[in-house]
This record gives structure tokens, C-alpha cells and sequence, in this order.
């Protein structure tokens, strides 16, 4: 009974990674191009723990003109058991902690291209859900707003009416 019990939660951790990177692999390149530069910067960080994608929240984007965009992506992390620091791991083979917080993460960043600019800065915030308020999700909105700017002609236009 213990090994069936074990087989089945162990089949549902594999599951669980399969339908995330399943899901990462569903984003448009411009999305998981910031969801990826949020990985490298929380695997990278003093976290005890491998992240990997886990689900998108909430996703905008907006067409500025000649090829310009800005993105708005708000998604979690999930620990894995993979080991801390891990040379491009194998996402199928490493599996979702369930005894940790997801981590709340928002990438803003503009992009020309598809590819993403480096002025201004792309900003990417990451915190423990329970860590996660009112006020954090507000600090987080002005920011990625006040990065919404354009200047020139041509993009006036593009901007809503407050």
C-alpha cells in the first residue's frame, strides 16, 4: 500500500512539471523570454532552491509602433527538487517541490523586435506568495506603468486617455 501511495504522488510531481514546461513552451517567445530572465535571476540569487516556470497569471501587451511592444507578465515559480545552481537541468526530470511557496513574480520590459531592450531596464520582481500585498502589487503596477513611456510623434497617439 505504501509503494502504490508513493508510485501515485511521484507520478503526480512528474505530471505536474510535464503540464508547467507544457505551459512555458505555450508562451510567445517575448513572454518566455522574460519569464527567463527572471529564472536566471532567482536561480542565481541566495535562494535555497531550483525554480522553474510554474503558471501565468495574468499577460499584456501593448503595440507602441515601429516594431516597439511592452510587455506586463505576472506568473509564479516553483521550487523543484533539482539541485540549487544546476547547469541547464533537465526541466522533465525536475520535479515540483509541494513544501514550499510558489514565488510571485511580474517581468515589465519593452521590447523592439522581439527582442528585449535594455533601456529602460527590464524590471523583474519576484517574492514569496504569503510575502505578497496590497502594497507590493501596487509598487510593482506603478513601476511597470511609469516604464510604459515613449517619446516622439508618432507614439503619441498610442497612449489611452486617462
Amino acid at each position: 500500500m505504501a509503494f502504490l501511495l508513493t508510485f501515485l504522488l511521484l507520478a503526480a510531481g512528474v505530471l505536474s512539471c510535464t503540464e508547467a514546461q507544457e505551459a512555458y513552451s505555450k508562451l510567445s517567445e517575448p513572454y518566455r523570454k522574460g519569464v527567463d530572465l527572471a529564472l536566471q535571476q532567482v536561480n542565481n540569487s541566495a535562494v535555497q532552491h531550483h525554480f522553474l516556470f510554474f503558471k501565468s497569471l495574468y499577460k499584456s501587451d501593448v503595440y507602441v509602433s515601429f516594431g516597439t511592444s511592452h510587455f506586463y507578465h505576472n506568473f509564479n515559480l516553483k521550487a523543484t527538487r533539482c539541485v540549487r545552481g544546476a547547469v541547464n537541468p533537465d526541466p522533465t526530470k525536475c520535479q515540483f517541490r509541494n513544501d514550499r511557496p510558489l514565488l510571485d513574480c511580474v517581468a515589465c520590459y519593452n521590447t523592439l523586435d522581439d527582442d528585449i531592450k535594455p533601456d529602460p531596464k527590464p524590471y523583474i520582481h519576484c517574492i514569496h506568495k504569503p510575502s505578497l500585498t496590497p502594497e507590493v502589487k501596487k509598487k510593482r503596477r506603478d513601476h511597470c506603468d511609469g516604464m510604459n513611456h515613449f517619446t516622439g510623434g508618432a507614439t503619441l497617439l498610442t497612449h489611452k486617455r486617462q
